[in-house]
């Protein structure tokens, strides 16, 4: 298994990243850009989520952003940039997208191809057998991913297009499944679990948020949504929030035109204007 980043819990220097070059550990660490900010954040994060334990329902937990650091590193470091305005959060990894790339949304194909990612993944310590991680050779599409992506591909064109005003990201970096291997939600774990985690996450989100220095965070669903308003309101930080539809294919309405419906609602957000402006 890969080895995985440590960082103690609000001290981000305190500990290098195993695996690490000297120098990739010092931009890091060190570093003033908003991408070196934004990942001594997510560090932070993993060291809180080590501490929490999760009952049934849950058997299985991957955190992408260990086994995955590499590919995730390199996304984070090509694409958080200073000036974004908007954060698009999506709620937590699907089996397919982020849990194999680590990256969100990241279905293989959309990471690979548009978003040029590249690095290795490994494996989490435990692995549902139906539930395997090949990394960026996985094979399986996930529908959310493609739709997400592809909307933004076909919108923008260009990366640069779509990174110099905006970023995306997920609120909690894990994935759990249930003995049979059935993607759980955050909602359906048990409450106390739960909250638990949501409380790390609304901390690191709203740690994030205040390293981007965005204005707006819009939520990719409506639980996302919902978290964000939440956490940034109790933080008293002046960002906007928003939402729209989550493309999952188990939505019946994005299934009827997902990327119809996100463009209207990014439209009268303002948002659109800036994806399609020149220069």
């Amino acid at each position: 298994m890969q080895s995985r980043p440590e960082v103690e819990s609000g001290d981000a220097s305190a500990r290098d990243p195993p695996g690490l070059p000297d120098l990739a550990a010092d931009r890091l660490f060190n570093g003033s850009t908003a991408a070196s900010r934004f990942l001594r954040a997510e560090l932070e994060l993993n060291a809180r989520l080590r501490t929490l334990t999760f009952g049934k329902p849950v058997r299985y937990t991957y955190n992408p952003l260990e086994y995955a650091w590499d590919t995730h590193r390199c996304y984070v470091e090509k694409y958080c940039q200073e000036g974004q305005s908007v954060l698009f959060l999506g709620m937590n990894p699907g089996p397919f997208g982020m849990a194999q790339t680590g990256v969100p949304f990241g279905e293989v194909k959309a990471v690979r191809g548009w978003l040029q990612i590249t690095g290795a993944v490994g494996r989490p310590p435990e692995e549902h057998p139906k539930r395997r991680i090949a990394g960026l050779e996985c094979t399986q599409s996930e529908v959310s991913g493609a739709r997400f992506w592809g909307f933004f591909r076909e919108l923008c064109g260009e990366t640069h297009n779509f990174f110099r005003h905006c970023f995306v990201h997920n609120l909690c970096p894990l994935i759990f499944m249930s003995e049979s291997g059935k993607n759980l939600t955050p909602p359906e774990l048990a409450a106390a679990e739960r909250d638990a985690l949501l409380s790390c996450c609304d901390g690191a989100l709203c740690q994030a948020v205040g390293a981007l220095g965005v204005s707006m965070v819009i939520g990719v669903g409506r639980l996302a949504e919902q978290r964000a308003r939440r956490a940034l309101a109790g933080a008293g930080l002046d960002v906007r929030v928003e939402g729209i539809m989550h493309p999952s294919p188990r939505n019946p309405l994005a299934n009827k035109g997902w990327a119809a419906v996100a463009r209207d609602k990014l439209d009268r957000l303002g948002v659109l204007a800036l994806l399609t402006s020149a220069g």
